[in-house]
């Protein structure tokens, strides 16, 4: 089974910009899809970025569409989540996941936590001035 690790997190300004690193131990096969989710304090854990392994399909949620880039390093076997014009509500714990993907990159999104296969242990990320 896959393993995930989470890095890259940390304090910024507003309108500031943080690339996390998604380091996974194993061998991603093409049915795999991975994605970025975050958790900030007393919200749901949400979807934000996906990706799917076998054509490279990305999806983004619409509050971080032109903001947030998703994409694999595949000699370094790491997922990328590139943030820029980074927002206060950006501010939260963000984990990277990853699941067998039968399904669109889209509903890997939306999918409820227990569905999705192996969790990295998070990186969190503050935007305040």
């Amino acid at each position: 089974q896959l393993q995930l690790e989470e890095s890259g997190g940390g304090l910024v300004q507003p309108g500031g910009s943080l690339t996390l690193s998604c380091v996974i131990s194993g061998v991603i096969e093409e049915y795999h899809g991975v994605g970025w989710f975050r958790q900030a304090p007393g919200k749901e854990r949400e979807g934000v970025s996906c990706l799917s392994v076998s054509n490279n399909t990305t999806y983004q949620i619409d509050s971080v569409k032109g903001r947030f880039t998703i994409s694999r390093d595949i000699a370094k076997n790491t997922v990328y989540l590139q943030m820029s014009n980074l927002k206060p509500e950006d501010s939260a714990t963000y984990y990277c996941a990853s699941v067998v993907l039968w399904t669109t990159v889209e509903s890997m999104c939306e999918m409820p936590s227990y569905e999705l296969d192996q969790w990295g242990r998070g990186t969190q990320v503050t935007v305040s001035s």
